[in-house]
């Protein structure tokens, strides 16, 4: 199945640990989108600023909730929204 993950991020280089992250649950990525780093509507963890990224991923249906709770209680994660991708929306 694939899934939209969005991420807000605390450093730029913190990308390269949730891409190992995922491929540890047989996750591939097969689309990556770098939105740079934006300032933020409140602050979050005190930080006022975060590194936005959008990753488009292949996922086994049985390994969607175990991601989302290693995502969970990832420290370098400060925000995180995981969309499943309906085939029917984006003609795949």
């Amino acid at each position: 199945m694939k899934y939209e993950l969005t991420l807000l991020l605390k450093n730029e280089e913190d990308l390269e640990e949730v891409k190992k992250i995922v491929s540890s649950f047989n996750g591939k990525i097969e689309k990556e989108e770098k939105w740079g780093e934006r300032l933020l509507a409140y602050p979050i963890e005190k930080k006022k600023k975060a590194f936005y990224f959008s990753l488009l991923v292949s996922l086994d249906k049985n390994q969607n909730q175990k991601l989302k709770q290693k995502l969970n209680f990832e420290p370098r994660i400060i925000r995180y929204l995981m969309l499943s991708i309906s085939k029917n929306n984006h003609g795949q």
